[in-house]
């Protein structure tokens, strides 16, 4: 039989266990998090009709999408979690209750060029809450709140949530006469981090602008200072477009709001350059970053929409949510050298290493084991010594648990920590809690910081 060369193909992540695992903890923290502020799980099909992904679609997205046909059907999949909530949303409006909270953390596929820190399969980690008619700017503050307990779990605190509100820019380009290339001006707003102020002026002045009226649009979007200043600064534009009025009136809420959510203002700003590229954003929008890595871009995105549904139900059904590229920001933290080294990463918290011939004992030793809140792995192979504790080396287990005739006859149990070379004979309950405690001192957070 010719043997096949194994490989991966392009643009998509294999990790080993170690890296699994840490990949996992974030999602876990992820979870956790959605969850405690409300979040119902959700999960739909990876493979969807392929006219109902493309309702939103077309252009770009056509070209990305993987799309084959099965008999008569023609299929594709996600290649994104918003469009199948809209679908879930329209198809079970009559069985939620709103608003509608809900979280998920799921693989999407794009056919794009892969290339370094983007993939063509990746986990998206969603959070959206749909309304029925109306939503409250309220759920605008709140979404920065969550975003601020997610970093914060990572065990991160030098980030920013940039926000904005996609009236403020409307309403500003309506008084400069530019209401119909608004949404041009403000895709090209959004490359300023980019590419710079300089080619943005180029850009916009071959979209029509004057260079005068270039000069203004990146004059207001040059606004700096803590929240409060860039709220004054705004507030002198007000009485001259209603779109705009709003929009402020919204933004204010949402910073207003924050503090009684617990985010400061250290890891909170208003910032007049965040636009965010796609058209369905209506109101309030986030961007993400890194202080210490701005090279990375934006970690964690979203905003208001006002209409989720419309393609696949006549009703207004308006949302307001954020998407983390899991797998992205993953691979980035781990090219940054970002993901804690000493956090145990092991699939065992212990390995129990059975030392005579009769195995029952060590069966009883593990089930006492995990019935004390352990992960424990029994070494079922037939080695010697020698090799049973490479393997535990090599599955950087953090203890090994050894029982030989002499501590079955005590009714104890050797357990040997394998990062310190202490070795203590405890009960084996005993040994267990020694084990959860030693584990509990070693847990720390999923990614480090850089060092000042």
């Amino acid at each position: 039989m010719e043997i096949i060369k194994p490989r991966t193909l392009s643009g998509f992540m294999e990790l080993l266990p170690g890296k699994q695992i840490r990949f996992e903890k974030m999602a876990e923290i992820l979870r956790q998090t959605y969850a405690s502020y409300g979040f119902a799980p959700l999960d739909t099909p990876a493979i969807e009709d392929a006219q109902i992904l493309l309702a939103k679609g077309g252009g770009e997205t056509e070209k990305q999408i993987y799309r084959f046909t099965k008999g008569d059907s023609d299929l594709a999949l996600r290649f994104d979690l918003t469009v199948p909530l809209a679908k879930y949303v329209a198809l079970h409006y009559n069985d939620l209750a709103f608003p509608f909270r809900r979280f998920q953390i799921s693989k999407v596929y794009r056919g794009e060029r892969a290339q370094r820190g983007r993939f063509r399969e990746f986990y998206q980690a969603d959070i959206d809450v749909i309304g029925d008619g109306k939503l409250d700017i309220l759920n605008e503050a709140e979404i920065p709140a969550i975003i601020y307990k997610v970093f914060r779990g990572f065990g991160l605190t030098r980030f920013q949530i940039r926000v904005n509100n996609r009236k403020v820019l409307s309403g500003f380009y309506a008084m400069l006469g530019l209401e119909e290339k608004s949404g041009d001006i403000m895709r090209t707003v959004d490359k300023l981090e980019k590419i710079g102020a300089e080619k943005v002026k180029a850009l916009l002045m071959e979209e029509g602008l004057e260079e005068a009226q270039a000069e203004e649009v990146l004059r207001f979007t040059a606004i700096r200072g803590t929240n409060a200043q860039v709220i004054a600064a705004l507030e002198g534009y007000t009485g001259k477009n209603e779109l705009f009025d709003q929009g402020l009136e919204e933004l204010k809420a949402v910073t207003k709001n924050l503090a009684a959510f617990g985010v400061p203002e250290s890891n909170f700003a208003v910032d007049l350059t965040i636009a965010r590229g796609l058209d369905y954003y209506t109101g309030t929008v986030y961007e993400t970053a890194l202080l210490d890595y701005p090279e990375i871009g934006s970690v964690c995105s979203g905003g208001r929409y006002d209409n989720l549904a419309g393609y696949y139900i006549e009703k207004a059904l308006p949302g307001v949510g954020i998407s983390i590229g899991l797998t992205r920001l993953f691979y980035v933290l781990d090219e940054q050298g970002l993901l804690n080294p000493q956090l145990p990463c092991a699939p065992a918290d212990a390995l129990v290493l059975p030392m005579t011939a009769d195995p029952a004992p060590a069966i009883a030793l593990a089930e006492t084991l995990r019935s004390g809140g352990l992960r424990v792995q029994l070494y079922c192979e037939n080695k010697k010594f020698k090799q049973k504790m490479a393997y535990a080396n090599k599955l950087e287990v953090p203890f090994a648990v050894l029982l030989g005739e002499d501590e079955i006859r005590e009714n104890l149990c050797s357990v040997k920590n394998m990062t310190t070379g202490e070795q203590v004979k405890l009960p084996p309950r005993e040994a267990a809690d020694y084990i959860r405690a030693a584990l509990e001192r070693e847990n720390g957070p999923v990614i480090l910081e850089a060092q000042a």
